[in-house]
């Protein structure tokens, strides 16, 4: 099990208090921290000093973290745990279930409830818009709902296994995306090279999750969902699928304008860091595309037409945004799928 730290270690130290506890006794626990300022290395030598610490020099992201914990690890299972969680008993057991009983799931994600209220959920898996946008998978409802196991565009990456085999096939996590999306990126990969993708209700972990806009935020979602979309899809189905991003890019830029405008360079930086990159971007693109054993229409069939505002913004503007461009959405994805057989 992998944990990649950076900052906060009150919260990272409660999060190895809960899991130390409980791991079987065949179960590594690496720590990788990303030269913290605010010491966590230090910090996880004096509390826990049989946890394995690796300690970056530099900052690698969450990918790059945990794509270097991954290198040091042993064992047939990869499970990657935000370090602002806690975890309840029998959280790893449920989590690895599914990949024991069939090799054809490649991953797994657990119950996310928010911390700081664990009756509402802060993810059941991702969801992934027809855009490429990642939405948390029933952020705010009922912690009694999504009870039934079931199949899910994506893991979310603040708890998740993965199977090793399936983790080295797929050349882990793309590195350049640094922070978010990440776990986007690595379950379309899985899905296009053939494997599934379960949410496992059984499997309760507590997040202390808040939404955030950072200074370069826009940038690292924005860049990082272009670079999924030309790694992942053909292009005969990025041409289907022009209308919907560019409707997309309408979306992102009013929420600079009404969000970020502060930090508003952040969406033309994103452009030109693709411009830059465009050889990089390829080569992994021609890796992607080597180990496909899935269509694109796979992919689309488990995309939503539906991108939930409410969870960017609250009053009366996103759920009548919503209310205009999901229908326009809903109609786009259905043209998509009729034209989409490959």
């Amino acid at each position: 099990m992998i944990v990649v730290s950076y900052n906060s270690p009150d919260k990272l130290l409660a999060c190895l208090g809960s899991v130390t506890g409980s791991l079987p006794a065949d179960c590594e626990l690496l720590v990788i921290d990303n030269a913290s300022p605010e010491n966590n290395a230090d910090a996880v030598a004096a509390a826990f000093p049989s946890v394995r610490l690796l300690r970056s020099p530099e900052n690698l992201g969450f990918a790059g973290g945990a794509n270097e914990a991954v290198k040091a690890s042993r064992g047939e299972f990869i499970v990657l745990l935000n370090p602002d969680t806690t975890v309840r008993e029998g959280w790893l057991d449920q989590l690895i279930a599914p990949l024991v009983a069939s090799d054809h799931i490649g991953m797994t994600t657990s119950r996310i409830l928010l911390a700081a209220r664990p009756q509402l959920f802060n993810a059941s898996g991702c969801e992934i818009h027809l855009s490429g946008i990642s939405l948390c998978r029933g952020l705010g409802r009922n912690h009694r709902e999504f009870d039934p196991p079931r199949n899910v565009a994506a893991v979310s990456g603040a708890a998740f296994a993965i199977r090793r085999e399936v983790f080295d096939l797929l050349g882990g996590l793309d590195s350049d995306m640094f922070l978010y999306l990440e776990d986007i990126d690595l379950s379309m990969r899985a899905r296009l090279a053939g494997f599934g993708i379960e949410y496992a209700p059984g499997s309760v972990v507590l997040h202390d999750y808040e939404l955030r806009i950072t200074p370069l935020k826009v940038f690292w979602q924005e860049r990082n969902r272009y670079q999924m979309l030309l790694k992942n899809l053909s292009w005969p189905t990025l041409l289907v699928l022009l209308p919907t991003l560019f409707l997309a890019e309408v979306i992102t830029w009013g929420f600079v304008v009404l969000k970020d405008r502060k930090n508003i360079t952040n969406k033309l930086n994103a452009y030109r860091w693709v411009f830059e990159n465009w050889g990089k971007i390829m080569s992994k693109r021609r890796q992607v595309q080597s180990l496909r054993r899935a269509y694109d229409r796979d992919i689309l069939l488990s995309t939503s037409y539906r991108l939930e505002f409410e969870q960017a913004a609250t009053g009366a503007l996103p759920i009548a945004t919503g209310a205009i461009l999901n229908p326009i959405f809903f109609l786009l994805r259905a043209i998509a799928l009729a034209l989409v057989w490959w």
